[in-house]
């Protein structure tokens, strides 16, 4: 008899770029004002400098978050995402006078291989506030890259990431 695994499985060996994705239990929006956003925002920021990931894109929602992330060492990524989580459960369980509460499900994670597939997530991540119609155009949200990548990357990069479709990605996104 096979003995499944419950969470998606997390074979984090090879130094690389990695797409990750995280959802909140139940696609509760325990995320859903500006500040808890502004925190979120902030503690992705955090942890990933503290593990020593260096994020390309990110978008954080009221109920998930993407990030693309360069790690020379991916296998700390279950204790990036496991510090993120126990502070920011803390952080709404507090607010909301909440014990215990489970406010984070799990999270899947994938290592980005090709150079066309990079560029196709980059666009998606950065979009992805438009994509769940957060806003019409994706430098607008406070709490994704698109703003900063709009200001910072060079012309001829942006027109590469912005030439790429995403529409056959195979991400999970169902929030």
């Amino acid at each position: 008899m096979q003995n499944w695994p419950h969470s998606p499985p997390h074979k984090m060996i090879e130094p690389g770029m990695y797409m990750v994705t995280a959802g909140t239990y139940g696609k509760t929006r325990y995320f859903s004002d500006p500040e808890r956003l502004n925190v979120l925002t902030s503690k992705l920021m955090e942890y990933a400098t503290r593990y020593d990931w260096s994020l390309q894109a990110w978008a954080v929602l009221s109920n998930h978050y993407h990030f693309i992330g360069f790690a020379s060492d991916p296998a700390n990524l279950k204790d990036f995402i496991s510090s993120l989580h126990t502070e920011t459960v803390r952080y709404v369980n507090d607010l909301d006078k909440t014990i215990n509460r489970k406010v984070w499900y799990q999270y899947w994670d994938s290592r980005i291989s090709y150079q066309k597939s990079y560029y196709a997530r980059l666009k998606y991540v950065h979009n992805n506030p438009v994509h769940h119609k957060l806003a019409s155009v994706a430098e607008n949200y406070p709490w994704c890259s698109a703003g900063w990548f709009n200001i910072h990357a060079e012309p001829a990069f942006k027109k590469t990431v912005e030439s790429f479709k995403t529409d056959t990605l195979n991400i999970f996104d169902d929030f």
